[in-house]
C-alpha cells in the first residue's frame, strides 16, 4: 500500500529519533563492530509483521549499528519452516536471533539448539519457552482488560443480560491465552459468554467459519457482542454477521489498528480496536539485541521482568496498549502518525469520517 508507506516512514523516523539508548553504550570498538543480527517472523496472516515490524526492526537495527546487517525469514505458519530458518541462521554465524515464535512451545528445542551455540535468542511480541536471554513485547492481559472493558461500555445497562460470543487467537500463542483471561477478568459475572472459540493462525477465513457456527446455533439476534482476539479475527466475525443478515451488528472488538479495521470502525461495524504502538516496540527490540550482539547485559535494555513457563525473570521490556474507538482514531492514530485521515476516508467513507469527526 503505497498510502501507508507514507505513514508509516512517519513513525519509523519518530521511532528513530525516541529509540532507547542502552545499545549504544559499550566501548568504540564494540560500537563499530557489524555483526548479523537474525530476524525471524511466524507468518504473513497479520498485515503488521510484514508492513511494519520488518521494515521498522531492521531500520532501527542499522540505525544504531551501521556496520550490522538484518537477515530475514517469516516462517508462513509453519514451524518446521521456522526451526530451519533458525539453524540457516545459527549456521551462517547470527550474533543474535529476534524470534517472534510461529509456537512458542514447539520451537523450544531450536532455541535450546541455538543457545548451546552461543547465539542468544530475543523473544518478541510472544513470550517463548526455552533459554531466551529477552522479551519485547505488550502485557496481554492488559489487551484482553481493555476488549472486555470496551464491550461493557458498549452494552451498557444491557450487559447483564447479554450473550457474548469469544473469538479467541491461536492456542499455540500464549498472547492468545494472555487475551482471553484479561477480557474474562472484567467480563465473568457480567455478561453470560455463550460460545468461545479458537482461532488456528489468528485467520480470517477460520473465524468466519467459527462465527457462522455460533450464529447457527445461538441464532443471529441472541449475539449481543463479540470479543474478537485481532482484528484479522474480526474481519471474519463481521463478515460472518452481514451474511446472515445482521442489520444491526453487535459490538466486535479487534487488536492490531489494521488499517481495514480502522476503516470498519468508522463505519460502525467494528466497535473497537487495540492499538500495539509497535514502532516503539521494534525500537526496544532492536536496541536489546544489538546490545546483546555487542556482549552487553540485556538487562541494561530491560524495564522489568517476566517468567516464561520454562524460565524465571527474563530481562523484559513491556509496552502498554491503547483502546481506540471512532472516537480515538483522531487522536491516538493520526496524531500520533500511524496513519492520515486521507488514508482511512477513502470516498466511500466520506460520510462515515464526518460523522466520526474525522474531516479529510
Amino acid at each position: 500500500m503505497r498510502t501507508r508507506r507514507g505513514a508509516l516512514a512517519a513513525v519509523l523516523a519518530a521511532a528513530l529519533l525516541t529509540a532507547p539508548l542502552a545499545a549504544c553504550g559499550g566501548d568504540d570498538k564494540a560500537a563499530g563492530e557489524g555483526f548479523t543480527v537474525g530476524l525471524l517472523l511466524p507468518s504473513r496472516a497479520v498485515p503488521r509483521w510484514e508492513h511494519a515490524d520488518r521494515p521498522l526492526i531492521q531500520a532501527q537495527v542499522e540505525k544504531l549499528c551501521p556496520g550490522c546487517r538484518t537477515e530475514y525469514a517469516n516462517a508462513e505458519s509453519d514451524v518446521t519452516r521456522q526451526r530451519q530458518q533458525m539453524i540457516s541462521m545459527v549456521t551462517k554465524g547470527a550474533r543474535v536471533l529476534i524470534l517472534d515464535a510461529a509456537d512458542t512451545r514447539a520451537l523450544r528445542s531450536s532455541i535450546e539448539e541455538a543457545d548451546r551455540a552461543g547465539v542468544p535468542v530475543i523473544a518478541y511480541d510472544r513470550l517463548a519457552e526455552g533459554p531466551i536471554t529477552g522479551y519485547v513485547g505488550f502485557d496481554g492481559l492488559q489487551v484482553g482488560r481493555l476488549q472486555g472493558e470496551a464491550l461493557l461500555k458498549a452494552l451498557g445497562e444491557r450487559a447483564r443480560n447479554s450473550d457474548i460470543v469469544m473469538m479467541n487467537g491461536d492456542r499455540t500463542s500464549p498472547n492468545a491465552d494472555a487475551y482471553r483471561k484479561g477480557a474474562l477478568d472484567v467480563l465473568t459475572g457480567r455478561v453470560r459468554i455463550a460460545r468461545s472459540y479458537d482461532t488456528p493462525d489468528w485467520n480470517t477465513q477460520n473465524a468466519h467459519a467459527n462465527m457462522s457456527a455460533a450464529i447457527a446455533a445461538l441464532g443471529p439476534d441472541r449475539i449481543d457482542a463479540v470479543i474478537a482476539a485481532n482484528d484479522n479475527i474480526a474481519a471474519g466475525v463481521v463478515a460472518a454477521l452481514k451474511r446472515a443478515g445482521v442489520a444491526h451488528l453487535p459490538p466486535v472488538t479487534g487488536q492490531d489498528a489494521d488499517l481495514d479495521a480502522v476503516r470498519r470502525v468508522v463505519k460502525g461495524e467494528q466497535y473497537m480496536t487495540v492499538y500495539k504502538p509497535f514502532a516503539k516496540e521494534a525500537a526496544a527490540v532492536a536496541a536489546m539485541a544489538v546490545a546483546v550482539g555487542r556482549g552487553e547485559d540485556p538487562r541494561d535494555s530491560a524495564t522489568t521482568t517476566v517468567d516464561s513457563p520454562t524460565t524465571p525473570r527474563v530481562p523484559a521490556v513491556l509496552l502498554q496498549p491503547r483502546a481506540v474507538t471512532a472516537a480515538g482514531i483522531e487522536r491516538i492514530l493520526i496524531k500520533g502518525g500511524l496513519y492520515t485521515e486521507d488514508q482511512i476516508c477513502t470516498r466511500e467513507l466520506r460520510a462515515a469520517c464526518v460523522r466520526a469527526g474525522l474531516t479529510p
